[in-house]
């Protein structure tokens, strides 16, 4: 039985696990590298501890305990970040979690993909987050430790909601030209890492994070602007939006796929508390009111 707890990337999705975690009696340890989300851990409750993966780190001791990594690879390193933790873990942990994204399945042209898809990634971005989900399955599997793999969409939220991006009339793309998308409102995410980190047969696996719906970025836009009341976004053709916006920003627009989470609903249990995206919305502004 696991008694404590480490968020390793302890940030916007990791102190909601943490508090999750809290309730439930474990003993829970938040890393971060900025000061202000090492304060942000402990009003949480949990024990905040100081890790910068970017530099050399001293050996730490996880023996018995469960994991979650959501650090992101860092930009044209491949991921240097996640090597250097496994180097420096002592004892072997319960169960190693690791956050990856749906992103690694590429441009599937509309196509609905499951875990058994072949991911195909596009960007570099999601180039990096496959070789770590490979990097932790061999280390896990020679070091005989439980692991699994989340792979997450776009996260929403209290204070995770476009509002910068309306507020700015940034275009988007017009319906007949926009590709479906997935998300996953955060308290969902929490409870989906909660059930990977406890259940059975989540060893060795590999898990979609979503709300199963395939609304476009577009229709996502729309919806947040009705409901928060402010414009609507400006629409514009694809070649158009690409102009208009980053090429970061663009990589996402630039994929498309319907992104399956059954094995989510079936395995772990997840009962999802805001599959009807409007609801999602609506609390993510009652939690976080516009300014």
């Amino acid at each position: 039985m696991v008694h404590s707890v480490s968020i390793v990337g302890c940030g916007y999705t990791g102190r909601r696990l943490a508090e999750r975690l809290l309730k439930s009696g474990l003993r829970v340890y938040g890393f971060a590298t900025r000061a202000e989300s090492l304060r942000q851990i402990a009003a949480a409750g949990a024990e905040a501890l100081p890790l910068d993966l970017d530099k050399a780190i001293a050996p730490i001791d996880f023996t018995g305990q469960l994991i979650y990594y959501m650090v992101p690879p860092a930009p044209h390193t491949g991921d240097l970040r996640l090597n250097r933790f496994l180097d420096a873990l002592l004892g072997a942990p319960k169960r190693f979690v690791y956050l990856s994204t749906t992103g690694v399945y590429g441009d599937q042209g509309g196509a609905r993909v499951s875990e058994d898809t072949p991911p195909d990634p596009c960007s570099a971005r999601a180039v990096r987050r496959l070789a770590a989900e490979n990097a932790l399955r061999v280390w896990a599997e020679s070091h005989r430790v439980s692991w699994c793999v989340l792979r997450v969409s776009g996260i929403y939220g209290p204070g995770r909601l476009p509002i910068d991006r309306l507020r700015g009339a940034v275009p988007a793309v017009h319906p007949e030209e926009a590709t479906p998308s997935s998300r996953i409102h955060v308290t969902d995410l929490v409870t989906a890492c909660a059930a990977a980190g406890s259940c059975l047969a989540a060893d060795q696996r590999i898990y979609n994070i979503t709300d199963g719906s395939d609304h476009s970025l577009t229709e996502y836009l729309r919806r947040v602007a009705a409901i928060a009341r402010l414009p609507l976004p400006p629409l514009a053709s694809r070649a158009e939006v690409k102009r208009a916006i980053s090429p970061l920003s663009w990589s996402f627009l630039a994929e498309s796929r319907r992104v399956d989470n059954s094995r989510m609903l079936e395995e772990l249990g997840v009962a999802l508390k805001f599959q009807d995206l409007d609801a999602g919305i609506r609390q993510s502004l009652e939690e976080s009111p516009l300014g």
